[in-house]
Order: C-alpha cells, then structure tokens, then sequence
C-alpha cells in the first residue's frame, strides 16, 4: 500500500510539476521517423557541458546518437550563451527528490527559446529511443503516464538524467529542462531524456529554487552539432 501510494504521489507531482499529464495512450506504439539531413539543430555522436550552479561545476554528457534533435537543440542552446543567469524556477524534493527544473527565460514555467530568426518559440519533436530500434521514435508518447506498459527505453530516468520538460502535447518541449534527483521510470518513454550527470551531482541535490545557472558551455563535442 505504502509503494502504491509513493507510486500515485509522484504520479501527480508529475502532472504539477512537468507541465502536465500527457492523455494520448494506445495499445502499441508505432514506430516513425523524421528525415534527419533536414533537422537542425542535431548533434551527431557526444558532447560535454559544464553547468555552473551556486559556484560549483555540474558536468553533462549530452548523448546525440541516441537522442540526436534533443541533445542537438539543448547543445545549441547552451552554446548560444541563453542558460546564462536564468533560475531553476520549480525544485521538488518533497515527499521524496524528485527533479530540479529550470531553463524558462520567463524564469515562470511558461516561456520557451525564441529563435531571433524566425521570432517563434522553437520547439522539438518527442525523441523516445526503444531498446533494439535502429532508429528513436519520434512525435509520439509511449510510457506509463500515456497508458502503455513500461517501456523498454535507451536513455531511462536514471538519478542523475537530465531531460526535457515539456506541455501536455507531445512536441512541445523547448528550453526547459530538468534534473532528475531519483531514479523516476515511471517517467520513461512519456518525456525525452538526452544525457546524464557525470560529475557534480552533488550540486545538483542542492538546487534550490530560484538558485542560478550562473553559466553553461560546451566544453567538448561542439564540432559534432550540425546547425
């Protein structure tokens, strides 16, 4: 009973907490694609970002051969300098950890990355690599939180996973992103992990809310993003 209520709790901090429940579940998932020589930004292989929080480096292996558009989009955003200085706006550690989310330059929950470009908000498809597929799934939610069994996933909610957040659609994340402070498989294959914590984690267990990225680089792999 004490599992299942833990299990319901964090069920509905995910609906608080990650911009929403996603509501479109089926019996099996159908596997698609998108045409990856005209998506950009991509990363193609790895990269290395360092995240500097109260004074102390966070280092991220970003993994762009299992989640090329994702990794791609937060690399870029990285190297564009738009982390610089924005707060982690939501950190959930109660009744257990939970994540650390941040990256909204509104520093609310409600904004995005504006391309200067094209003066929209930039967003990207759900990127949900399954185990034994070539290629990931794209557009297409595929976890609990959606209906499906658990998920048999590349890139999992591992503590230390780092993911993006994103609205109740499934292609709508953008630039806000999250830590994950426990292991939370109940999110696999409903929201689109695309690296891990390497080093720093510890700094990571102590985000508060409000606390800044006081800066994020791209220390190796950049040549690997094509934009």
């Amino acid at each position: 009973m004490e599992k299942s209520i833990q299990y319901w709790l964090k069920s509905l901090l995910t609906i608080v907490f990650v911009c929403g429940l996603v509501l479109t579940g089926c019996s099996t998932p159908e596997a698609n694609s998108l045409n990856m020589d005209n998506y950009v930004p991509r990363l193609e292989g790895k990269a290395t970002v360092e995240m500097t929080v109260n004074g102390s480096p966070i280092t991220i292996e970003v993994d762009g051969n299992n989640a090329p558009i994702t990794a791609g989009n937060f690399v870029d955003l990285v190297d564009r300098g738009v982390y610089n200085g924005l707060i982690f706006h939501r950190v959930v550690n109660e009744p257990e950890p939970f994540v650390a989310q941040g990256g909204d330059p509104r520093g609310n929950g409600t904004g995005g990355f504006i391309d200067p470009n094209t003066k929209q908000e930039r967003t990207i498809p759900l990127e949900i690599k399954l185990q034994g597929e070539e290629k990931p799934l794209y557009s297409k939610a595929v976890g609990r939180q959606s209906g499906y069994a658990s998920p048999k996933v590349v890139l999992n909610h591992k503590r230390g996973a780092i993911a993006m957040a994103r609205s109740q659609m499934p292609d709508s994340a953008s630039s806000q992103f999250y830590f994950a402070l426990s292991d939370l498989g109940f999110l696999d294959g409903d929201y689109a992990v695309f690296g891990y914590v390497t080093s720093g984690m510890e700094v990571v267990d102590n985000i508060k809310q409000g606390d800044r990225i006081e800066s994020a680089k791209v220390v190796s792999g950049l040549e690997n993003l094509k934009k």
